[in-house]
């Protein structure tokens, strides 16, 4: 079976991509092959995880009238023809898109030619598996109601890395890795993998308090951003508890393992990173597009695991009223932990494979 996985320009459109090629790679048969375009993360982070990367022209869709609009039918078709040629190269028998850029030519260079398999992860579709969904094979979605017609809900794959991790079997370890205290209950922030300014601010403000009550902090600021700057954070008071900023995280599985309780982004990986798990959160959704960072989290928020504040209220203040209750009492950190571990569902990425064997077999069963 050779698959063609399109998934690009951000890491919510890759992540569900790559966990989906590693647990096709199980079966060494498979031949997977990763499209993407020169502007998307993908070109770092396809690569890193050992998998073929072919690109194609990018045809960003334009949201207003501009000249853009007027060469698109020009570009796509570029990007359609170029796909086309990777998929003949390569003897595809399958496309299996997430989204983003690359994901709308490459179904249309698919359609008529070989099946199609749509992955939405967000609770709102984009606008590419809109248009792709109608001439699919099969549809699935991270979570009910995302408009896409006949979706099967199967969640948002995550690496196995994270769907298999033993977070107490690693906590020591991974509290070590990061110079935190090995026995202070430890809230984990980051804000995506660009970071986020008002995350930041609010956490660097409420770091002093925070260590003083014996909670440690492990803050990935973002590559972009200036490191915050915190005083009387250092673990001084006595307590052992240690504010621990680094720029960018290369070891979720450890970061997770560190952590009891995590402040975050809701975008729809981070969601289904701390869904899989099995941590509590408090999430910031971010304020912009349609609303969906808070409808990824909606399933977490509703059985208590996960609490919601929004972006325009997040100070320092806050942070502290919602960390240190949960942090500070281990009897409500049980309970909000055993809710999570509750909503810790099965691996995704199998369901998914599973969904994309059916529709090969189905597909070589009519040519036969």
């Amino acid at each position: 079976m050779s698959v063609l996985l399109a998934g690009g320009g951000t890491a919510g459109h890759i992540e569900p991509a790559l966990a989906v090629a590693d647990a096709l790679a199980a079966d060494p048969s498979v031949v997977i092959t990763a499209l993407g375009t020169e502007r998307g993360l993908e070109t770092t982070l396809v690569p890193a995880r050992g998998y073929e990367l072919r690109l194609v022209p990018a045809v960003p869709l334009p949201r207003k009238p501009s000249r853009d609009l007027v060469t698109l039918p020009t570009r796509m078709r570029a990007s359609i023809r170029a796909t086309r040629a990777v998929m003949a190269e390569r003897s595809v028998d399958v496309v299996v898109g997430f989204g983003g850029y690359v994901a709308l030519p490459a179904y249309l260079a698919a359609r008529r030619r070989v099946p199609i398999v749509v992955h939405e992860a967000n609770a709102r579709a984009g606008l590419a598996n809109r248009i792709g969904s109608r001439f699919a094979a099969a549809v699935a979605a991270a979570v009910p109601g995302t408009g896409l017609p006949h979706a099967q809900v199967v969640g948002n794959p995550v690496r196995r890395s994270l769907s298999q991790l033993d977070r107490p079997a690693l906590r020591g370890q991974a509290r070590e890795t990061f110079g935190l205290d090995p026995d202070a209950p430890t809230l984990l922030v980051f804000g995506g993998s660009q970071g986020a300014r008002r995350i930041n601010e609010a956490v660097a403000g409420a770091a002093a308090e925070l260590t003083a009550a014996g909670i440690g902090v492990l803050h990935a600021y973002g590559r972009k951003n200036d490191p915050p700057s915190v005083a009387g954070a250092d673990g001084g008071s006595g307590t052992g508890a240690r504010y621990v900023a680094v720029p960018y995280l290369d070891r979720m599985d450890l970061a997770y393992a560190a952590a009891d309780l995590v402040l975050a982004r809701s975008g729809a990986i981070t969601v289904a990173e701390i869904d899989a798990v099995g941590l509590p959160a408090v999430y910031v959704p971010l304020p912009h597009g349609n609303g969906e960072q808070r409808l990824n989290a909606q399933r977490q928020l509703d059985v208590g695991a996960a609490v919601a504040v929004a972006d325009e209220d997040l100070t320092a203040a806050m942070v502290l009223e919602q960390v240190l209750p949960v942090l500070g009492d281990p009897d409500r950190l049980a309970e909000r932990t055993a809710a999570a571990r509750r909503m810790a569902a099965a691996p995704a990425a199998d369901a998914l494979v599973a969904l994309i064997r059916s529709v090969v077999d189905r597909a070589a069963g009519t040519a036969s």
